[in-house]
């Protein structure tokens, strides 16, 4: 696997955990409306939702931190 592709798909799962993000905080708006669905237990799951996204997006960061530190590497040692 290349660092490009490292790189890759450490940003596609922090584009992926931003849209999960914007979702789940969607739904808690939808769950505080008067259109949306009666019950706190409707806020509980994106709730959940929010943190498991937000871990997700801390993972991919540091998939690109570390491929960063990898080429950086590689740099120092071949100039």
């Amino acid at each position: 696997m290349t660092i490009n592709a490292i790189l890759q798909t450490g940003l596609q799962g922090i584009q992926k955990g931003t849209e999960g993000v914007e979702k789940a905080a969607s739904e808690i708006v939808r769950a505080g409306s008067i259109d949306g669905p009666a019950g706190s237990n409707s806020v509980v799951e994106p709730i959940i939702d929010l943190k498991l996204y937000e871990r997700s997006i801390e993972a991919s960061a540091q998939v690109v931190k570390m491929a960063d530190e990898v080429l950086g590497t590689l740099l120092d040692t071949l100039a």
